[in-house]
């Protein structure tokens, strides 16, 4: 601003308008309070987070100087961190805008741009605490209640006077340690790409194995090591002089290299067994790109998610298949878990968890029932008595199963007996929802075992789940013994002492323990669709 009046000044005088440029400061006060005037006549057509702005500064202008404003315009160049999109908030146009704005002694026009600007202000600090996109517009999955930003009118006004705009979309984005790592992350693939990305293996007829001698051992020693998977060295067999004869030849499959692939296979959710099969080979070669796509995704979701935290709760990383439960000195359990198929997804939600059912019964739901049961008991009605399932009328009346048309069953009600043989094993763990999901055991132990582990209809069954249950009746001061009640062969619910939150979530990018990223498959096919959201163009 001041040089635009300085400029101003000096065509005052080369016009012969000296008078006028003297007199120019009284102008100026009596422009603010125009603007000022204009502003409270404006701003009851503006967001309720604009009218707060604005009552906290008394309708004054925000925006005159021009330097504040390309200030905030350079802060904007620097969303990209955080997987947003500069141009989404046109920084360039701000600066274009203030100048023809000021062109002319008009306050309804400056009034306007004023407005505008702090509009765009307001939109990026809620875009950095909860997220550009509404969940709920691309996952019917998503039942988690939206929250609106909360934004602090006072602290907005000092940044914007002080011009620390970068301090306050710091203040903004989740201050949590995930967020960081995936920002970090972020960065990181950032270089990979600009210094040109890796190249992809070629396709294979024969898997590649430890002990191999191939030309492609070249490259995957390349891509780990970029990845940070192996330690850089000489990947060309001109680097090693004699090396057929009396040095390693780079081209072997050896123990490092056998070690990188496991450390790769195991942070991508793949079999582990340092082959460099298919699937193996597929997530090798996703390019860089969409790598950082698929990080930026998921700091969206970071967004989503990370605020307002509470000290305790357990965490469901439903794509990750991992349950982790947190105290306030941080991570203290942490466990396998099989989640939904994906055509029964286990959906994202918070909830508390109440209560516990031991030794409990199974109501078969309506859609199991139907899809899977029935056909089985067609076939063969044994099935019935080997599962231990009783038949009853709606009203709970046993009934005998070979008096009923089972090619038209009505609303007859399969309930499985307790015991180690209940598709929910000795505990469920319940918190309210509509899904009408929950934690809890499982016969089928075996299937811990395996990377991915969507097999469920939409309940989480949770490895060591009497462990986790023990630990919950204990943190909560319950007094409940855990082997004592299922040793005790009733069907129970036994309350907490106090509800415990819990957060089901959908991750496909997990930053590690170590700062390193892990990749998942998307197994509900959630991410094309936030990433075409998160990149749609943007209307302020």
């Amino acid at each position: 601003m001041r040089c635009f009046v300085a400029l101003g000044g000096v065509l005052a005088v080369l016009l012969g308008l000296s008078g006028l440029a003297q007199g120019e400061p009284a102008d100026r006060e009596a422009s603010v309070e125009a603007v000022t005037a204009e502003i409270a006549r404006l701003v009851d057509d503006e967001t309720e987070t604009v009218r707060a702005l604005y009552r906290e500064r008394e309708h004054r202008p925000a925006w005159r100087d021009g330097q504040a404003v390309a200030a905030f315009a350079a802060a904007l160049h620097t969303l990209d961190a955080d997987g947003l999109r500069p141009e989404d908030y046109r920084p360039d146009d701000l600066v274009i805008g203030h100048r023809q704005a000021y062109a002319e002694d008009d306050s309804e026009q400056q009034a306007r741009f004023d407005l505008h600007t702090s509009q765009v202000l307001l939109t990026v600090l809620a875009h950095l605490k909860r997220g550009k996109v509404d969940p709920h517009s691309i996952d019917t999955g998503w039942e988690i209640p939206a929250e609106a930003a909360e934004l602090d009118p006072t602290a907005i006004s000092r940044a914007v006077e002080a011009q620390r705009f970068e301090q306050a979309f710091a203040e903004a984005r989740p201050g949590y340690t995930p967020y960081e790592r995936l920002r970090s992350g972020l960065a990181r693939y950032r270089t990979i790409e600009r210094l040109g990305g890796w190249a992809s293996l070629p396709p294979r007829e024969r898997a590649l194995r430890p002990g191999d001698l191939d030309d492609d051992v070249l490259l995957l020693r390349e891509r780990l090591a970029i990845m940070g998977e192996l330690e850089v060295m000489a990947t060309a067999i001109e680097a090693f002089p004699g090396a057929a004869l009396d040095g390693p030849d780079p081209r072997r499959y050896d123990e490092r290299l056998d070690a990188a692939v496991r450390r790769f296979q195991r942070r991508h959710l793949l079999e582990v067994d340092g082959i460099v099969g298919a699937q193996t080979l597929a997530a090798l070669n996703v390019p860089v790109g969409d790598r950082i796509d698929q990080i930026r995704l998921n700091m969206e979701r970071a967004r989503w998610l990370l605020h307002g935290l509470p000290e305790s709760f357990v965490l469901v990383d439903i794509a990750g298949y991992q349950l982790s439960y947190f105290r306030p000195n941080g991570e203290i359990w942490r466990s396998r878990i099989v989640v939904g198929q994906p055509y029964r997804r286990t959906p994202s939600l918070r909830s508390d968890i109440t209560h516990m059912t031991v030794n409990p019964t199974w109501t078969i739901p309506p859609t199991i029932l139907r899809e899977d049961v029935l056909p089985r008991v067609r076939q063969d009605l044994g099935y019935l008595w080997r599962e231990r399932i009783q038949v009853l009328s709606p009203s709970g009346v046993p009934l005998n199963p070979w008096e009923v048309d089972w090619s038209r069953p009505g609303n007859v009600v399969l309930r499985q007996s307790p015991g180690p043989h209940n598709a929910l094993g000795q505990v469920v763990i319940r918190f309210p929802n509509d899904h009408m999901v929950y934690l809890h055991d499982t016969p089928a132990q075996g299937l811990f075992a395996r990377e991915q582990r969507a097999f469920s209809s939409g309940c989480i069954r949770v490895q060591d789940v009497l462990e986790f249950a023990q630990l919950l009746f204990d943190d909560t001061d319950s007094g409940h013994d855990v082997q004592a009640q299922i040793a005790n062969g009733q069907t129970r619910n036994v309350p907490l002492a106090e509800r415990v939150p819990v957060i089901l979530h959908y991750w496909t990018v997990h930053p590690a323990d170590d700062g390193e990223l892990a990749f998942r498959p998307d197994i509900y096919g959630r991410d094309e669709a936030l990433l075409q959201a998160l990149d749609r163009p943007l209307t302020l």
